[in-house]
């Protein structure tokens, strides 16, 4: 069930459970100006910041892509094969460790309307590397009055100085925010794997869009999550800097096969894209095929982080 709060308040808090709505306060638009998204400036992004990242920083690897370069996510580590629950092969995305609170991402309707409005952009105030960034977003609905002029609206601070009223909705986007230019080409069914713009503060901002799923937040108003089980080629060991993620996930010899495995796929009631990772014993490689014989492992580690992985192949 949608949840629906509504204050008259001037100013938007935006917090673990924070919701504001905003009533009218300005219908009148017929005095603003629309702005070009092809003609506004771009938004630099940098998902291996230090400030950004957590398991692929440019800091720690020098090969990683550097600021605002496009990203080819369908090579190295960026893209896993592993296995579904019940020996599926599947293939996922790897867009690093991701907060359990959502942001806010602004979807802009008419009254009454159950489809936002065409052509106008959504808006962020947030992009990798900003306190409070997650690649997941809760939707805030934007209701705009009939006249209003499409991408007048270009940033939050526009959005409070309107007035304009604002719900806050359970359906969660995962729309990781990434360079101009970068590629991530599979995608499960017909999703389109084309890139998506919005607005960041004036100016353009670029994201995927994986709809695998339909996704809600949890009772909790967070991102759900569900178990992955995963093995490296030098199990963790708070000694040695160099063991656990940085050491790379155990593959078959010759190939690029790993054994983690995911608890659910898409289609699934309890899929999550946001998987709380697990790490069993790498003697145990060899006997991990499926969920089964993933819990049946030696685990090292419960829970040791949320990653947001969407799982873009499964083996027919």
């Amino acid at each position: 069930m949608r949840t629906l709060f509504v204050y008259r308040l001037k100013w938007l808090i935006i917090g673990l459970a924070s919701v504001v709505i905003f009533t009218h306060c300005d219908d009148d638009d017929s005095d603003d100006q629309a702005k070009n998204p092809d003609t506004a400036p771009v938004v630099s992004v940098d998902r291996f910041s230090d400030d950004a990242a957590v398991l692929m920083k440019r800091s720690e690897n020098s090969a990683l892509p550097g600021a605002n370069e496009p990203i080819n996510f369908d090579q190295g580590d960026f893209i896993t094969q592993g296995f579904g629950p019940n020996g599926e092969i599947v293939k996922y995305y790897n867009f690093d460790v991701q907060p359990l609170a959502p942001a806010p991402i602004y979807m802009f309707y008419k009254e009454d309307d159950t489809d936002p409005i065409a052509d106008q952009l959504s808006v962020i105030n947030v992009i990798p590397g900003d306190v409070g960034y997650n690649d997941l977003w809760i939707i805030y609905k934007v209701i705009v009055p009939d006249d209003y002029i499409v991408n007048t609206i270009t940033s939050l601070e526009d959005i409070i100085d309107k007035g304009y009223e604002i719900e806050i909705t359970k359906t969660l986007v995962n729309c990781p925010v990434v360079p101009q230019g970068s590629t991530a080409n599979l995608r499960i069914g017909d999703e389109t794997n084309q890139i998506d713009r919005g607005w960041y503060k004036d100016e353009i901002v670029y994201y995927f869009n994986f709809m695998e799923a339909n996704l809600e937040t949890t009772t909790s108003n967070l991102n759900p999550i569900s178990p992955i089980y995963v093995t490296f080629n030098i199990n963790p060991d708070d000694m040695n800097p160099d063991s656990g993620p940085p050491s790379g996930s155990v593959t078959e010899t010759g190939s690029l096969q790993t054994h983690n495995v995911l608890a659910t796929l898409p289609g699934d009631t309890d899929y999550s894209p946001l998987w709380s990772v697990f790490v069993y014993d790498n003697a145990d490689f060899d006997n991990v095929m499926d969920l089964q014989t993933a819990q049946a492992a030696n685990i090292l580690m419960e829970n040791a982080m949320n990653v947001n992985c969407p799982v873009v192949y499964i083996q027919d």
